[in-house]
C-alpha cells in the first residue's frame, strides 16, 4: 500500500511542473521530493515524469496517474474546508427533538440566541412525546432530546435543565370556582381537559390521582398546549398545563388557576444524549447555551 504522502508529492510536482516548486509548496528539500518520487515510480514500475528545459513533464502513464489524484486532492481539501468549518461552526445541523410546548414556551430564546450567533447552522426540529423523543435520539435522528424527567434509561444520560409547575386552569365559563379550593373528589366532578395519553405529563398527573385512590377520565384529549389552552379559554372545560405556558393568559385573566387541597409537585426538563458517544460541535455548543 502507497503512502498517501508520496501521492502529494506527485501531485505538486505535476501541478507546478517543477521539483523544486513542489519542494517549496510542501515546505521539503529537493532531494526529498525526488526520492519521493523515484518510491513511487519504483512501486509501479514505471517512469511518471521526464525532465524537459523548464523542469519536470509526465509521461504519458503519469498523466493518467495525475488525472485520479487531482480528483483525490480536490476531494480532500473540500473535506479539510469542511472539517474547519464545521470545527468553527460555520456550517452543519443541529437536531433536536421534544414537544411542541417545550420548543415554544422554552427552548424558542435559545434557539434564537444560537441563530443569531451561528447562522450557517441548520436547525432540525423533530416533534413529539417523550417516548418518541427517546426512540429518535436512538435511531440516530437527532443529536439531542429536551423532555419532562425523570428517565431512566442506561443508554442515555440526562443533564437537568429547569423546574416547572403543572396545574389545573379554567375560563370565565367556571368563574364560580376562582375563590374555592376544591378536593380532588370536587374537580372529578367538572369535565377534564388532559393531554395526549402517552404524554410524560398526562403519565405524572395520572399516577398521582391513582396515588390518592382517583382515577382521573379526561372529557376531552388533545395533542397540543395550545389546544388545551384554548378549549378552557372556551369553557369546554378544565385543562391541566404548565403555569409558565399560561402566564400571559392568567395575567390578562382570560384563564385563572384553580386551587386545589392538594400541593401538585413539579416536574423537571432534563436534556438527553445517548451515552459514551461524541456529540458533534453544533450540540455541543447549544449544551454550553443551556447551561
Amino acid at each position: 500500500m502507497i503512502n498517501y504522502e508520496l501521492y502529494k508529492v506527485f501531485y505538486w510536482a505535476a501541478k507546478t511542473g517543477s521539483l523544486s516548486k513542489a519542494a517549496k509548496s510542501l515546505f521539503l528539500t529537493q532531494p526529498s521530493v525526488s526520492h519521493a518520487i523515484k518510491q513511487l515510480e519504483d512501486n509501479f514500475g514505471i517512469n511518471l515524469f521526464f525532465r524537459n528545459s523548464k523542469g519536470v513533464a509526465l509521461t504519458q502513464e503519469g498523466a493518467i496517474l495525475y488525472s485520479y489524484i487531482e480528483k483525490s486532492q480536490i476531494l480532500i481539501s473540500l473535506a479539510e474546508e469542511k472539517m474547519a468549518a464545521l470545527k468553527n461552526l460555520d456550517s452543519g445541523e443541529l437536531r433536536i427533538g421534544g414537544s411542541d410546548s417545550l420548543f415554544k414556551h422554552y427552548l424558542l430564546p435559545y434557539l434564537e440566541d444560537y441563530h443569531q450567533r451561528f447562522p450557517g447552522i441548520k436547525l432540525h426540529l423533530n416533534h413529539g412525546t417523550t417516548p418518541e423523543t427517546i426512540s429518535f435520539l436512538k435511531e440516530g435522528r437527532i443529536d439531542l432530546g429536551v423532555v419532562r424527567m425523570p428517565i431512566v434509561d442506561a443508554q442515555l444520560e440526562v443533564m437537568r435543565g429547569i423546574q416547572l409547575q403543572d396545574c389545573f386552569v379554567a375560563g370565565a365559563r367556571y368563574a364560580e370556582l376562582k375563590d374555592m379550593v376544591l378536593s380532588l373528589e370536587m374537580l372529578l366532578q367538572y369535565p377534564v381537559i388532559l393531554f395526549s395519553r402517552n404524554s410524560r405529563v398526562r403519565m405524572a398527573i395520572t399516577e398521582l390521582f391513582e396515588s390518592y385512590g382517583h382515577e382521573i377520565k379526561p372529557e376531552i384529549e388533545v395533542g397540543s398546549v395550545d389546544l388545551l389552552i384554548e378549549f378552557a379559554r372556551k369553557g369546554l372545560g378544565i385543562s391541566y398545563v404548565t403555569r409558565e405556558f399560561v402566564a400571559k393568559e392568567l395575567e390578562e385573566g382570560s384563564l385563572f388557576e384553580i386551587q386545589l387541597d392538594i400541593k401538585l409537585p413539579p416536574s423537571q426538563v432534563g436534556f438527553m444524549i445517548m451515552r459514551n458517544m461524541p456529540l458533534s460541535n453544533a450540540a455541543s455548543k447549544f449544551i454550553e447555551l443551556m447551561k
